[in-house]
């Protein structure tokens, strides 16, 4: 499909994003969309630019310096969403805006080191699902406190829902996110994905994170190359 047509599909489907937005009670403009191009190539990217839609979500460092090198996709701000090992971040430091995935202080180190200042989110476990990541509920507090004072610019709070039993199951773990970014004094929570985005933005989410919702099933891998190649 031309970039031009799956433009056109992201918009239909952005319109209808923003009415489940206003049906959970939320102004669309106050809920930043995240358009996970993470499994998609490049004109999927391209798309999401096309309507406006600037923020973009990849989860494997190879993909996203793939990505980023391209010129055509300039002007997009990548966000890290995936699960991070601490020796890619010196490759991903000069292309990440926002670092989605902090989960442990070994990490929080890296990232003052290799990027000073850098925009991050605490990632928090929300389920016992294994795979999932995420620092404990009980360890929030204290690695925000150490984030912060290691130089990083820590905005709020990020979760994954569990994957079984269907969207409710992560209504309690979207609620405590959000209650606990509050009594953090963190603005931002980013929460809710294709599957669950309803619940999450009931429950107070002011990012969510769309890939199928915006750009349909995932087929494969795309082929990007590497950067340096």
């Amino acid at each position: 499909m031309s970039t031009v047509g799956l433009a056109e599909q992201v918009e239909a489907r952005l319109v209808a994003l923003r009415r489940t937005i206003e049906a959970a009670g939320r102004d669309p403009g106050s809920v930043r969309i995240v358009a996970v191009t993470k499994g998609h190539g490049p004109e999927a990217c391209e798309a999401a630019l096309a309507v406006g839609l600037t923020d973009l979500g990849e989860s494997y460092a190879q993909e996203l310096l793939g990505k980023a090198a391209l010129p055509q996709l300039a002007g997009a701000r990548w966000h890290f969403v995936g699960g991070l090992q601490t020796k890619k971040v010196r490759d991903l430091a000069g292309s990440v805006h926002l670092w989605e995935s902090v989960d442990r202080p070994k990490l929080v180190g890296e990232l003052a080191r290799r990027a000073p200042g850098a925009q991050v989110l605490v990632q928090v476990a929300l389920s016992c699902e294994p795979g999932k990541a995420g620092c404990p509920f009980d360890d929030v507090a204290a690695l925000v406190d150490e984030a912060g004072r290691a130089g990083l610019v820590v905005g709020g709070l990020m979760g994954v829902g569990p994957t079984a039993g269907g969207p409710e199951a992560a209504r309690p773990g979207f609620r405590r996110l959000a209650r606990t970014a509050a009594e953090l004094g963190l603005a931002t929570v980013s929460m809710g994905m294709s599957a669950d985005v309803s619940v999450a933005l009931a429950e107070g989410a002011t990012a969510v994170r769309l890939g199928t919702a915006l750009f349909g099933p995932r087929t494969q891998r795309p082929q990007v190359r590497a950067w340096g190649e």
